[in-house]
C-alpha cells in the first residue's frame, strides 16, 4: 500500500482524514499531542514539526504522500509559538517533501485566507488576492503558510501539490472559531449587518481531502458547502439567539473578554461577521466531481445546542 504521512492527525479533522483513507493507504501520524487509543492499523509519532527529529520520520518511512493539517488555529497561543508552528513548520515540511521523494501532497488551508471586507465580491474564486493580513494580523500566519505552499506547488512540478480552502466548517469532532461563536446562547453580532455565510461538515471536508489524494490533484481549490445563509440564520439553527451590539460596543468588550481569558476570539474577528467572505468551489467541484453529502440543515444540527 502507498504510504501517507498525515501532520496535525490527533486534531478532530485529522482522526477524520485518517480513518477515511486507512482502507487505502499505510497511514503514519505526527502530532504534538498524543492520540490515546489510536486504530491499530495507523501508526502515531509524537512530534514537533519545528525538532530536528521530524526529519528522521521521512528518511524512515518515506512517505510517498502527504496531508498537512499541523496548524495552530486558536489564538490562545503566544503569537511567536503560533507563527513558529504554522509557518516554520510548513517550512521544514515542504524541505523533506521535497528531498524524500514525495509524490502527492495536500494543504488543509482556509478560505479565512481572502479576509472579510466591505468591497469582497460575493463568491470569490481562487485568483482572488490573500488580504486577510489587512484587518486581521492575528492570522496572517495562515496566508503566509498558503503562499508558502502556493510558491512550492510551482516550484516542485512533479509534485502533485493541492491547497485547499474550505469554508466555515462545523462538526462533532472539529473545534474551529465559528463553532465556538455559534454554541454561544448569547451571540453577539453588529447592529446593522447580516452577511451571507458559507458551512460545510468535517465529514465533507474529511471526503474533499480524501478525494484531493486519490485524484493526484494539482493546484488551488476553493471547497464550498452545500450553500450559505445570512449570519442571524445561522445563529437561529443552531440554538442561539442574536444580540446586535453597536460596533464599538462590541470589539470594546469583545477585546476585554479576550485578554482576560473569557472569550475565545480577538475583536479582529469582527469583521468576520460584519462582511461577506463566500467564495465559488466550483472548479474544486469540476474537478473532482466533489458534492457535499450533508444538508445545511445536517451541519448546523451537528452543533446545536
Amino acid at each position: 500500500m502507498e504510504r501517507l504521512l498525515i501532520t496535525g492527525i490527533t486534531g478532530g479533522q485529522g482522526r477524520l482524514v485518517a480513518k477515511r483513507l486507512a482502507d487505502q493507504f499505510e497511514v503514519i501520524g505526527v502530532d504534538r499531542t498524543p492520540w490515546e487509543g489510536h486504530p491499530h492499523q495507523i501508526r502515531v509519532h509524537t512530534m514537533d514539526l519545528r525538532k530536528k527529529k521530524f526529519e528522521d520520520i521521512f528518511r524512515r518511512e518515506r512517505p510517498t504522500a502527504v496531508i498537512h493539517m499541523a496548524f495552530v488555529r486558536h489564538f490562545r497561543a503566544d503569537p511567536m509559538v503560533r507563527h513558529e508552528i504554522n509557518v516554520v513548520g510548513t517550512k521544514r515540511l515542504l524541505e523533506c517533501c521535497a528531498t524524500y521523494g514525495v509524490k502527492k501532497l495536500v494543504v488543509l488551508s482556509s478560505s479565512y485566507v481572502y479576509g472579510a471586507l466591505p468591497e469582497n465580491p460575493y463568491y470569490m474564486d481562487e485568483d482572488t488576492s490573500l488580504n486577510v493580513s489587512r484587518h486581521y494580523p492575528d492570522i496572517r500566519d495562515l496566508a503566509e503558510v498558503d503562499t508558502l505552499c502556493s510558491t512550492f506547488l510551482w516550484k516542485y512540478p512533479e509534485i502533485a501539490t493541492a491547497i485547499l480552502r474550505p469554508v466555515n466548517t462545523l462538526g462533532y469532532y472539529v473545534h474551529s472559531a465559528i463553532g465556538a461563536y455559534l454554541k454561544l446562547p448569547w451571540v453577539p453580532t453588529i447592529m446593522g449587518f447580516n452577511p451571507m455565510l458559507q458551512f460545510m461538515h468535517e465529514e465533507d471536508v474529511a471526503e474533499a481531502v480524501a478525494r484531493t489524494l486519490e485524484t493526484g490533484l494539482r493546484g488551488v481549490f476553493n471547497v464550498a458547502g452545500p450553500g450559505a445563509v445570512p449570519l442571524k440564520v445561522a445563529i437561529r439553527e443552531t440554538g442561539g439567539s442574536a444580540i446586535p451590539m453597536p460596533e464599538t460596543v462590541a470589539r470594546g468588550v469583545i477585546e476585554r473578554l479576550f485578554k482576560m481569558g473569557l472569550y475565545h476570539l480577538p475583536s479582529a474577528a469582527v469583521d468576520f461577521v460584519k462582511y461577506p467572505c463566500t467564495i465559488d468551489g466550483r472548479r474544486f467541484r469540476d474537478a473532482t466531481r466533489f458534492e457535499p453529502l450533508f444538508t445545511l440543515e445536517e451541519t448546523f444540527g451537528s452543533v446545536r445546542h
